[in-house]
């Protein structure tokens, strides 16, 4: 069977663009557990100048609202990405 042609034309696997605000939901459980041990790491720098430490708990409640603008943010940085990677 050389030179038959294939019936199903090759489409590029980035041909619908994933919008940022789902992006945004899928890095959403990354984003905030990353906030979170950033706020815990910020307490522990900040009892060492002597302020108040930043109990475990309370750093995964703050990061609950505080993942929402940062998965936002790695969702447009992760769609430049893909529109650098598709041209």
């Amino acid at each position: 069977m050389s030179g038959t042609k294939s019936p199903s034309r090759k489409v590029p696997a980035t041909e619908g663009k994933w919008p940022v605000w789902k992006l945004a939901i899928l890095l959403y459980p990354a984003t905030a557990l990353t906030v979170a041990i950033n706020l815990f790491l910020a307490g522990l720098v900040a009892n060492g100048m002597g302020l108040g430490v930043i109990e475990p708990v309370s750093a995964i409640l703050w990061s609950i609202p505080l993942g929402l603008p940062a998965s936002w943010l790695a969702g447009r940085w992760l769609r430049g990405l893909m529109d650098e990677a598709d041209d």
